[in-house]
């Protein structure tokens, strides 16, 4: 696991969680409540690691497959 794309995706899914279900969830925020939170907070998490970690492969990959099909200019050694 890369910790940087784990960190990102736990900082997005927690300015979401603030933004969106936070501020409803406040007035009658109990501990059955939090681990509700808290649960929306790992799924959230999962999945944006989970999309970085396929659209940034993908983008590596795309990008390796392009200078190989491109590596005439360059010298193999």
């Amino acid at each position: 696991m890369d910790k940087r794309r784990l960190t990102e995706a736990a900082a997005q899914a927690a300015v979401l969680l603030a933004l969106v279900a936070l501020p409803p969830a406040w007035r009658a925020f109990d501990p059955g409540l939090a681990v509700v939170l808290a649960v929306m907070l790992a799924v959230l998490t999962a999945g944006t690691y989970a999309l970085h970690a396929v659209t940034f492969d993908c983008f590596r990959l795309t990008v390796n497959r392009e200078q190989r099909h491109f590596s005439y200019t360059q010298r193999e050694e």
